[in-house]
């Protein structure tokens, strides 16, 4: 997966659920700078320990599978933002 891409795909999550950037880091512990950094494709990677903190949280699971690979299933709840 292209990082831009992540990139792109954490701005859609954030924006889908209708969360600032300091709302949803707020919501999963991760510091903003290093959020921010994330949305804007700033960083080389997105640590492993953000990923598992959006998601395990309750609110972006939905999310998962499409974060990760792009794909979808609606029958076992995972979706996409857009």
């Amino acid at each position: 997966m292209q990082l831009m891409e992540l990139a792109e795909k954490l701005k859609a999550i954030r924006i889908k659920e209708g969360l600032t950037q300091s709302e949803l880091c707020e919501a999963t512990g991760i510091s903003l700078s290093s959020y921010k950094k994330y949305e804007l494709a700033l960083r080389i990677e997105v640590s492993s320990v953000a990923l598992l903190k959006i998601t395990n949280h309750e609110r972006f699971k939905k999310y998962t599978l499409w974060l990760m690979t792009g794909d979808e299933a609606p029958a076992c709840g995972q979706v996409s933002p857009v």
